[in-house]
């Protein structure tokens, strides 16, 4: 069983502010930097490389713990999320973290997630995820921040599954001058191809077998725009062999990796780096993904 200690034993676990700000603080006064990876449990492979990388940043590693009911509008799954805190805990003491923060809703929002002060990110927040899920990007910038100013890490890693929100967060850091770098981590997939991710475990046998064609629809999507088709043919093309396999389908946009902008012909010849963003459900479980490529522009 872990437990906080006020020996700060090689992995400390707090779940209040003061813990946290003593262990911070005495880091602080030593001058060793401070790399932050803030998560919602359930932690897996992709995660852990979010942690690697955070090793190689700095001198220590904070990660929080956290299920944001901001994040999660009435209809979705806040109450089924899977929470494995133990487990979570094991992982993270073998893979050498320093602290974990595991803070509840009482210390976070406490007079109630609906009456807290929150930021949001505009434009950025009301595109693709945005739209289908309307203020999740309310919610994941406002417990980012949160964090950041309890943390005060000098580095924060985030993965580039979450493609849209790294970009939130971002901007969110930039417009607010926060001393923080944000550093990114590839986005880690299964043998076959789909991107982990803590829903995952949510697909039964049968849907688990077709999750894997999000990955392929992007490379197909990726292959045509490559060879020449027109953008809305290629995306629409994507959707079908989506839908023509079970799924139910958000989204599948191509975007310009730097801002999220819709991509014109001429985009294409100029060597920018694009990116496909796709979002579908396959049975009850909503998967997203992405896939970054660059087209070398011909003279």
């Amino acid at each position: 069983m872990f437990a906080a200690s006020a020996d700060f034993t090689p992995m400390n676990v707090c779940q209040n502010i003061k813990q946290l700000r003593e262990q911070i603080g005495e880091w602080r006064n030593k001058s060793e930097s401070i790399a932050f990876v803030p998560t919602m449990g359930n932690l897996h492979a992709g995660h852990m490389s979010l942690v690697d990388i955070a090793k190689q940043k700095a001198a220590r590693v904070v990660v929080s713990i956290y299920v944001n009911p901001l994040q999660f509008s009435p209809d979705e799954d806040f109450d089924s999320y899977p929470r494995t805190l133990e487990e979570d805990l094991r992982q993270l003491e073998m893979s050498g973290v320093d602290l974990v923060f595991t803070p509840d809703s009482r210390m976070i929002y406490p007079d109630g997630e609906q009456q807290s002060t929150f930021v949001e990110v505009p434009g950025l927040s009301n595109i693709l995820e945005g739209e289908f899920r309307p203020g999740f990007f309310k919610g994941v910038s406002t417990i980012v921040l949160k964090l950041f100013n309890m943390v005060q890490a000098d580095y924060a890693v985030f993965g580039e599954k979450d493609y849209q929100q790294l970009l939130v967060v971002r901007k969110m850091v930039e417009d607010l001058n926060l001393p923080v770098e944000i550093v990114a981590g590839a986005i880690k997939r299964e043998a076959d191809g789909l991107a982990m991710s803590s829903r995952n475990n949510y697909l039964n046998a049968s849907d688990r077998e077709k999750s894997r064609l999000i990955s392929k629809a992007l490379q197909h999507c990726r292959d045509q725009i490559e060879q020449g088709m027109v953008i809305k043919q290629a995306e629409k093309n994507a959707v079908d062999m989506l839908i023509n396999h079970g799924f139910t389908v958000d989204y599948v946009s191509l975007r310009q990796a730097h801002g999220l902008a819709r991509v014109s012909p001429e985009d294409i010849k100029t060597d920018a780096e694009l990116i496909i963003l796709a979002a579908a459900r396959v049975g009850h479980t909503r998967l997203i993904d992405n896939m970054k490529f660059v087209i070398t522009a011909t003279t």
